[in-house]
């Protein structure tokens, strides 16, 4: 079989031998167009990334904590609907009051998670002066006394608490210096100067108003910037050993803390008076065994147990979901220590570590104090769980320093800024 000739293919002109022509006038306008449009892709990917986490620990930290925001709303309106009918508010009085203030926190830490690190270290100093400027506000007519601590203002009916502002006034402020200073930090004059004055007034501010609780967890949030920011431990065990010092002097000039610490230490009390609300706390823990008497049917918020949707809102959850509810509520700020610890290992900025290091201390401190409190292993202190206890200036407020963090779980830094490069290189002792 003879098989069909081979069909011959015209050479086309670029196939042609000879040297090649020109490329034709259209060439740099397809160029053009392809470069346009790769910038475009460009700018959407960059935009993408100002609204995508970068980082798993993002996720880690943003689900923790919105899961602890919506299960204190939940034990709010549990521990509170007796309270709140009591006042004249309704059933919902107290959990509307804090669902709005959760409206409002929940988006701005979203918001603040987006804000560049350098708007926080230009305006470090302006908003611990600031913060520092509105405690001024609580000595004076629109001060509002609770107990035997002025450290409250009342602003159209609401009361509000300037000290939460301070914390994370201290946050921003001791990460700015300290990742300034950051090649000094061996020797006492660089770390004494300028925290010891300018912190130290901030802390003495909320001191004066009588506020041990809190004053305490202000002092934990300097020495865990301190400690992220490298001092030496030697230094920091004497710098803690003088604030136990200063926490004990503030205790024995106070009759009411000197009497509560005194019945702690004894175990002697009053039943009726001053451990009223330690003894019912562990009734309600008591009661709740281990796997609780259910959601909503506490028998200690009727009236019983003070502070059951604020202080003591820890013996409510061991009440109602017993033992297994208190251990994952723990569990949850353990994750949250997870993640921070994540987000300051993906770090090199020491702005970022130290500022997270700072969020973590408050957060985890504030939450152990808490807890401490409510099982007596600690004194009646009137520190509020974190997320969880009503309160609209401190769920706000560590809504606010969670989105701080956020952003450095977003957007992790490896190297440091210029800006906070100090003069002076390589001067440690």
């Amino acid at each position: 079989m003879t098989l069909p000739p081979r069909t011959t293919r015209t050479p086309r002109a670029a196939d042609a031998p000879g040297p090649r022509g020109p490329r034709t006038p259209s060439a740099p306008a397809e160029d053009a167009q392809e470069g346009t449009q790769r910038r475009g892709l460009a700018a959407r990917i960059h935009l993408g990334r100002a609204f995508h986490a970068e980082s798993g620990s993002y996720f880690l930290l943003l689900g923790t904590t919105l899961f602890l925001v919506v299960f204190g709303l939940v034990m709010v309106l549990s521990s509170s609907s007796i309270d709140s009918f009591v006042a004249g508010g309704g059933f919902f009085g107290i959990f509307l009051k804090q669902g709005m203030f959760a409206l409002i926190g929940v988006p701005l830490m979203l918001l603040v998670s987006l804000v560049p690190p350098m708007f926080w270290k230009r305006w470090a100093w302006v908003l611990l002066l600031a913060a520092s400027a509105v405690q001024l506000l609580v000595f004076g007519p629109m001060g509002v006394k609770v107990g035997e601590n002025i450290g409250w203002i009342r602003i159209a009916g609401t009361t509000f608490q300037p000290a939460e502002l301070i914390k994370v006034g201290l946050v921003i402020w001791l990460a700015f210096i300290l990742a300034r200073k950051r090649h000094l930090l061996r020797t006492w004059p660089h770390i004494l100067i300028p925290v010891l004055p300018v912190a130290g007034g901030a802390v003495g501010l909320v001191a004066l108003g009588g506020d041990l609780g809190t004053v305490i967890i202000m002092a934990s949030i300097v020495l865990g910037a301190l400690f992220f920011a490298g001092i030496p431990i030697g230094k920091l065990t004497l710098m803690l050993t003088i604030g136990s010092v200063l926490a004990v002097l503030m205790t024995v000039i106070s009759d009411s803390r000197m009497r509560r610490v005194t019945e702690f230490i004894t175990g002697q009390c009053d039943y009726a008076g001053g451990c009223w609300q330690s003894t019912h706390g562990l009734y309600a823990l008591a009661a709740g065994g281990i796997f609780g008497v259910g959601l909503g049917n506490s028998k200690a918020k009727w009236m019983w147990l003070p502070e059951a949707d604020n202080d003591y809102i820890f013996a409510i959850i061991g009440e109602e979901l017993g033992l297994i509810g208190a251990i994952v509520v723990i569990l949850l700020f353990v994750v949250l220590a997870i993640g921070f610890i994540r987000v300051i290992r993906a770090n090199t900025d020491t702005f970022a570590r130290v500022a997270t290091g700072a969020v973590m201390t408050w957060i985890i401190v504030q939450a152990f104090v808490n807890i401490g409190v409510v099982l007596n292993l600690l004194p009646v202190l009137g520190v509020p769980l974190p997320f969880v206890s009503s309160g609209g200036s401190s769920l706000v407020t560590t809504l606010v320093a969670m989105g701080i963090v956020l952003g450095f779980a977003r957007r992790p830094t490896t190297e440091e800024s210029p800006d906070v490069i100090p003069a002076v290189i390589g001067m440690r002792s």
